[in-house]
């Protein structure tokens, strides 16, 4: 058991807090359920005093895959997270509040966005997505209307009904999905590369608009182990040959892109904006 500074211990102990471990760099990050951390270095020295450290995140697509992968990263560093999702399967044993919400239908999602948002939002992450994988041929205009819908138009919506509880944070941070596929191009990959390059073009132009209280980047993955992409993983030998093709020998996983959206989210991240970051196994930059 990690060993506090008696008064420290004190303290924590008073406010009843169930605290959790984290690693950063250097030091040791307590967490704890009320919102309260103390930070340590490597030697169990108090390195800082107690502080209020409750954010409110949310997380639009939390409640499967990617989405709920991030969930579960800000809850064990003890945030507050909201997940906005049609259902709240995979959330039922977890403290996060969930609000029901489709963003493709246009009236309920109106009034989900008018009254149902927190006050105050540190962080925003919009991951609802599509993978319509055809040849161009069998593509039609309403499919492409379709995937621009929800991956762009659905982003637009919650950002701008949240801009007013962002900037209440003073330091809040958006991060959008794009993928490999817009920089590096894929046969059968028109219309959601297309919906993903504007993607790409908002973060930038987001990230310009809003700074310096509201930082915005993108997160472009390759083939992830997801719900949306199970197809692909549902034969062992054909995923393990998938995985060949990158670069690190593998494809991704929900913790790869958890792991750097909420690096994103973070303090840590507060010079960065305006970036597409691939989390694609090398597969953007590197051929061997």
């Amino acid at each position: 058991m990690f060993q506090a500074c008696e008064n420290c211990r004190k303290s924590l102990l008073l406010n009843s807090l169930l605290l959790t471990r984290a690693k950063t760099g250097g030091t040791i990050l307590l967490v704890g359920n009320q919102g309260l951390s103390a930070r340590f270095d490597g030697s169990k020295k108090f390195v800082g005093k107690l502080v209020m450290t409750q954010e409110n995140y949310l997380i639009v697509g939390g409640s499967k895959g990617i989405g709920l992968g991030i969930v579960k990263r800000l809850l064990t560093l003890g945030k507050s997270v909201t997940v906005l999702s049609r259902s709240n399967q995979g959330l039922q044993n977890l403290d996060a509040r969930h609000v029901e919400f489709d963003v493709t239908q246009e009236a309920t999602a109106q009034e989900v966005l008018e009254t149902k948002l927190p006050s105050q939002i540190d962080g925003l992450v919009y991951c609802p997505g599509s993978l319509n994988l055809r040849s161009f041929r069998s593509l039609s205009p309403d499919v492409f209307r379709q995937d621009f819908e929800i991956n762009v138009i659905g982003a637009v919506k919650i950002i701008q009904a949240s801009l007013g509880a962002m900037k209440q944070s003073g330091r809040s941070s958006i991060v959008l999905f794009s993928t490999v596929a817009v920089g590096q191009g894929m046969f059968a990959h028109a219309s959601i590369a297309a919906a993903k390059g504007a993607i790409e073009g908002l973060t930038r132009s987001l990230a310009a608009e809003l700074s310096p209280e509201i930082r915005v980047n993108c997160v472009a993955p390759a083939l992830t182990n997801t719900s949306l992409t199970q197809r692909f993983f549902a034969d062992p030998a054909k995923a393990a040959a998938m995985g060949e093709k990158y670069p690190l020998g593998r494809t991704g996983t929900v913790d790869d892109l958890s792991a750097m959206v909420c690096f994103l989210l973070s303090p840590e991240s507060s010079w960065i904006t305006g970036q597409v970051v691939g989390v694609d196994g090398g597969m953007s930059t590197i051929r061997k």
